[in-house]
């Protein structure tokens, strides 16, 4: 199977795992949220990563470190991501070229492994994600979590709250289900913290940003952590770059005639 090398078993699932479930948990995520009744256009402007939108592509070179109760784990790897499901990553050895690659867009899922000759499509349905991780969800909610965007809610029924505190906004929105969420706007308009509730307001997780300079509109690192007080993941940005792209072909994979297929 594609995913029987201890490299992959023991660094890239722990990897995936995390990242999969950090929102699998989150009470359900919906359309990025744009705009709330009674809050100005000031105090939502960071909720977009970047300020992104639909026809923007970010990449960027990205240290990740994770740690998960098998253990700390630390890569390197290089990101393009558009929104909403389109995803390219590649593991960054530290000598030789990449080994790993992965792309995701709305009606495809490729993996391959050159030095095994592997290669793996399908589908980016819920089952076919099942078939290498034990929380599956939406590429759309994965896209959410790496792009540093904070979550909205399944339901259409959520209250919000602002309260200012000192020079920090401070956004306190809650579902119908009883989910809820807390979110820091710093002096700058950037997205400093995030804290997440479940329906009986035990926290999930919570999420630090942390940026370059108080003009950066990007976040130069995140900092993820869950409740357990185990599972946490770190990834810093580098090289950032935000372009305007029509063509989608970088989130596709070509194979040669010697590369032994699965679907």
């Amino acid at each position: 199977h594609v995913f029987d090398s201890p490299m992959i078993n023991k660094v890239f699932r722990s990897f995936w795992i995390f990242l999969f479930l950090l929102p699998l948990f989150s009470c359900g995520f919906k359309k990025p949220m744009i705009a709330n009744p009674g809050f100005s256009s000031a105090d939502i402007k960071a909720s977009t990563f970047c300020l992104m939108d639909e026809n923007d592509t970010f990449s960027s070179l990205a240290l990740i470190k994770f740690n998960t109760s098998e253990g700390l784990y630390s890569v390197k790897a290089a990101l393009i991501i558009k929104r909403p499901s389109y995803l390219r990553v590649e593991l960054l050895p530290v000598i030789g070229a990449p080994d790993f690659f992965l792309t995701i867009s709305p009606k495809k899922m490729k993996i391959l492994i050159p030095s095994k000759g592997e290669f793996y499509s399908g589908l980016p349905t819920v089952e076919n994600i099942k078939k290498f991780l034990p929380w599956p969800m939406a590429i759309e909610d994965m896209i959410m979590i790496l792009t540093g965007m904070y979550p909205s809610f399944q339901e259409t029924n959520v209250s919000s709250q602002m309260h200012r505190e000192d020079k920090i906004v401070r956004l306190e929105m809650k579902a119908s289900s009883g989910c809820s969420q807390i979110i820091w706007l710093g002096e700058h308009n950037q997205l400093l913290k995030i804290i997440r509730y479940d329906e009986m307001g035990e926290e999930i997780y919570h999420v630090h940003y942390t940026y370059s300079n108080n003009d950066s509109e990007c976040p130069e690192e995140i900092t993820i952590k869950m409740a357990d007080g185990i599972t946490s993941l770190f990834i810093k940005y580098s090289d950032v770059k935000i372009e305007k792209q029509t063509d989608l072909s970088v989130f596709d994979l070509a194979i040669s005639d010697n590369v032994k297929e699965f679907t």
